[in-house]
């Protein structure tokens, strides 16, 4: 069976990092939907039989009526494609939902959270929504595979395998589980970078689009064919934006109107958004928020200050100070206990800041 897997797109989630930079914001949300078109034209050129969409599909708190009428008439286009959702923490199914209160195309098939299976003739598909934006337990153990002749398909939004208490609120989900009950495949949704293997059968596609700095690398799709023998997959990139870092270093810049200079000469591609870290040591005080108020590249979204204080600490120690007895003395008693020089560079740099401040 040919199928589409897709998660995370956040239909009209407000970009608030681009919506400081111009249109930017807006110009994020109609490539959401020409990447979503992208994705129905694929299922119309290919003849794919499936589409599974595991949630978040749009952001309950921003979604517009008209964004949903986009999307419903674009499933309008494949009518011969049965699409299945199964609602995330971002779009759950509420009584106020879309999901909800919406008359869907009659190919759409939204799950609820009540684990639930469509049978159908070679395939059965089972899912599961969320109904609140937070999910502590989906009796995952309720699922027993009747027909393990069949192909066994499972939709659902959730955290595999987590161990952070902030993950668990989020539907967390055991790989050793899943693998036991036997399904063949499980079209996960929630975690926004993919864990793609050509043949594998527990996959996240990642977000469909890169909604910020913390979503590096390729967002798109999972396409393929899926096989009691052996799955045959793909992952397609969709999104043609890419948020990438770039690295200053401010060892040699010894002024704010330098520094600007040097972030404006940085050579910044076409289709990319950018992050400037400063690193080095830094001969001034860099205060961020002051460097947006200077003229830069629009394509310069955020510049983050990963540099250390430029201290002559052979000369401080020597002063007949505060700060030049600490520098000393925390030397010779790191050295005595054997500390690298890494550690005590670290150490002097905490305390003199300290220092600083008094």
């Amino acid at each position: 069976m040919k199928f589409v897997h897709i998660a995370d797109i956040h239909f009209d989630t407000p970009f608030t990092t681009l919506s400081d930079k111009g249109n930017l914001g807006e110009k994020r949300r109609l490539e959401q939907r020409k990447i979503f078109k992208k994705v129905i034209n694929y299922i119309k050129e290919n003849d794919i039989e499936f589409l599974f969409i595991s949630g978040d599909l749009y952001d309950q708190q921003y979604i517009r009526q008209s964004t949903i009428e986009y999307i419903n008439n674009l499933f309008k286009e494949i009518e011969n494609t049965k699409i299945f959702i199964s609602p995330g923490n971002h779009d759950p199914y509420l009584k106020n939902s879309y999901y909800c209160n919406y008359n869907w195309n009659k190919n759409v098939y939204i799950f609820k959270s009540k684990i639930d299976k469509v049978e159908l003739e070679e395939v059965n598909i089972y899912g599961f929504g969320f109904d609140d934006f937070y999910c502590s337990k989906m009796n995952l153990e309720e699922i027993k595979i009747e027909n393990k002749e069949k192909i066994n398909i499972f939709l659902v939004h959730g955290t595999l395998d987590a161990c952070l208490t902030d993950l668990k609120d989020y539907n967390p989900i055991s790989s050793a589980q899943l693998q036991k009950i036997g399904f063949d495949y499980v079209a996960l949704g929630h975690i926004h970078k993919n864990n793609f293997i050509p043949n594998g059968k527990i996959i996240y596609p990642g977000s469909t689009i890169s909604l910020g700095f913390d979503e590096l690398g390729k967002h798109g799709m999972i396409t393929g064919e899926i096989k009691k023998d052996k799955n045959e997959l793909e992952f397609i990139e969709l999104d043609e934006t890419k948020f990438v870092e770039a690295e200053l270093k401010c060892t040699e810049i010894n002024s704010v109107e330098q520094l600007i200079e040097k972030i404006n000469e940085i050579e910044l591609a076409e289709n990319k958004l950018y992050k400037i870290i400063l690193s080095g040591k830094r001969n001034f005080e860099i205060n961020i928020y002051d460097l947006y108020k200077y003229e830069l590249n629009q394509k310069i979204i955020k510049i983050k200050d990963q540099t250390k204080p430029n201290y002559d600490v052979e000369k401080i120690s020597k002063e007949n100070t505060l700060k030049g007895l600490f520098v000393k003395e925390v030397i010779e008693e790191m050295k005595k206990l054997n500390y690298d020089e890494q550690t005590i560079e670290k150490a002097l740099e905490i305390g003199m800041e300290i220092l600083d401040k008094e």
